[in-house]
């Protein structure tokens, strides 16, 4: 199935996003339980949603909690509960491997393209069987530089 240009991985794993009630009634299972480390909170820049990030030895685990009532989150919550909201990659060259995924029938949505601080889209659940993917091309929430850059740096 794989075909001989741009086999390789489309990126790496960054974090996992879960949509929850409160943030403050989640970290007692994150921090209590889990051990992670509640690094920050803050309110999107839409306003929709509020994030609480956490780190678990660098693995992110981040919190989404819903502050507009009739927001996508408020919706996702009402419909399914508490849950993965989300998986994100961190995807290097994030334009062009969204051309190639069109062009081979994969539905990208919520193209955020034109800022170069945040550079992101999403895989369509539609698309994913089920799984609503995030791929950015911009430090990821614990602001570790993306892999790619990493690699560069050891050239």
């Amino acid at each position: 199935m794989c075909e001989a240009e741009g086999c390789g991985p489309i990126g790496r794993f960054d974090h996992i996003g879960i949509a929850v009630y409160s943030i403050e009634r989640a970290r007692g299972f994150f921090e209590g339980v889990l051990g992670a480390k509640l690094r920050r909170t803050s309110v999107d820049r839409s306003g929709d949603f509020k994030v609480g990030i956490f780190d678990l030895h660098n693995f992110c685990i981040e919190l989404l909690e819903p502050v507009n009532p009739n927001g996508f989150l408020a919706k996702f919550l009402a419909k399914r509960g508490e849950g993965v909201h989300h998986i994100t990659i961190q995807t290097p060259e994030l334009k062009k491997k969204i051309i190639a995924m069109e062009e081979k029938g994969v539905r990208v949505v919520d193209k955020h393209l034109h800022d170069p601080d945040f550079l992101d889209a999403f895989i369509s659940p539609n698309s994913a069987h089920g799984i609503l993917i995030q791929l950015g091309q911009t430090s990821g929430p614990l602001n570790n530089p993306p892999y790619w850059q990493d690699q560069e740096d050891e050239s």
